[in-house]
């Protein structure tokens, strides 16, 4: 997460009694590369755990988009539109009402972001969290998904040629614990929301475990979703999860195959 900024100096250096120029680095420069260049404090700071949602969105096809011989001029135009846009959709989304004093939300705002190369990982705090409150980020977390094809897509598209066009979207709810001073946070909960947003060609998938469909959405909201059970790549069990009706029906009969009723 940090930068490490060290370089050689070349020198002139008697080796035998022979002057030769190598690359040397200074002793104090040496010193310098240790764990402290991660940027996440005291690494041995106790660790603080904390009941979370970790939602995960990735830009599917991203590593192709930067394929490409202009990539240092598009990449960070990209980029910077995407990552403007996905902390206001957040915002918006969540948004109930302007008053003088404030903004009221659905639900708490995420109280860490990260940036995981191809797309962004949030915590949001369970902690004095009803079930509505759950489920608004939940159901957020399928509008952004939705919203950046119908939405962004084409705005960036007048401007930007072969960008992603999806962006996946995967949430679980699980336990996680801080890195170092809080600077970061590692947890199952955070590989299983990574693991599930890859699930199959499916654009939103959610674990079930900790929500209650029937308490925390509306009966028009709760209409577009089903649960599945299906097999996790690399969590090493099987996983009951909730996706889009939508979703689940576009999918070839194959992939369909690897989703069992509940």
């Amino acid at each position: 997460m940090g930068i490490i900024d060290i370089k050689p100096e070349r020198k002139s250096v008697k080796i035998k009694g022979k002057s030769r120029v190598l690359s040397l680095y200074k002793e104090d420069d040496l010193k310098k590369f240790s764990p402290a260049a991660l940027g996440v404090g005291n690494i041995g700071a106790r660790s603080r755990q904390t009941d979370v949602i970790a939602v995960v969105f990735d830009l599917t096809g991203f590593t192709r988009f930067c394929d490409r011989a202009d990539t240092h001029l598009v990449m960070p135009k990209f980029l910077k539109e995407f990552l403007k846009w996905l902390f206001g959709i957040i915002k918006s989304i969540l948004e109930v009402k302007r008053f003088e004093e404030g903004v009221r939300l659905y639900s708490k705002l995420p109280f860490f972001a990260k940036f995981t190369g191809d797309g962004v990982l949030f915590l949001w705090d369970k902690e004095d969290m009803d079930m509505d409150m759950i489920c608004n980020i939940v159901i957020g977390g399928d509008l952004i998904s939705e919203r950046y094809k119908s939405d962004f897509v084409p705005k960036i598209g007048r401007h930007l040629t072969g960008v992603p066009e999806i962006l996946k979207c995967g949430v679980a709810l699980g336990q996680v614990c801080s890195v170092g001073n809080r600077k970061d946070y590692v947890g199952p909960c955070i590989n299983l929301a990574s693991k599930l947003q890859k699930q199959s060609n499916i654009r939103f998938c959610c674990s079930s475990t900790g929500i209650d469909l029937e308490r925390g959405m509306t009966k028009s909201a709760k209409r577009h979703y089903t649960t599945k059970i299906v097999q996790i790549w690399g969590i090493g069990r099987p996983e009951i999860v909730i996706i889009r009706k939508k979703d689940f029906k576009e999918l070839l009969e194959k992939e369909k195959r690897a989703f069992k009723e509940v």
